[in-house]
């Protein structure tokens, strides 16, 4: 089992940078694979990116790549997704989400979510 906890979100501008969170909790954290996926109002829940459990494999969907940098720390439990050059078009509430498959693009293929952390980007 495993509890996923983001923080992080908030309204920033447009060209402006977050850092979202993502603390887990479980003793198996560390061999899951780890992702971002992100709904906006109206739209279906989307991938974002992703990080594998060991080697730090990444993928991003096309949308955010240059801008998006997914990692994280086994240690510490916890996943980041550090956003920069946010758009109005990334407004969406975020959640992180765990996986054992590899690799994994639609929500679907998930096994445990968070709740969620909102972020507002402002034109």
């Amino acid at each position: 089992q495993v509890q996923l906890v983001e923080s992080g979100g908030g309204l920033v501008q447009a060209g402006g940078s977050l850092r979202l969170s993502c603390a887990a909790s479980g003793r198996t954290f560390s061999t899951y694979n780890m992702g971002w996926f992100r709904q906006a109002p109206g739209k279906e829940r989307e991938f974002v990116a992703a990080i594998t459990w060991s080697l730090g494999r990444v993928l991003y969907t096309d949308s955010v790549k240059g801008r998006v940098t997914i990692s994280r720390d086994n240690a510490k439990n916890t996943v980041y997704l550090q956003m920069n050059s946010l758009k109005p078009e990334d407004t969406a509430v975020y959640y992180c989400a765990a996986a054992r498959v590899w690799p994994f693009l639609t929500a679907r293929d998930m096994d445990y979510w968070g709740k969620g952390t909102l972020v507002t980007v402002s034109s």
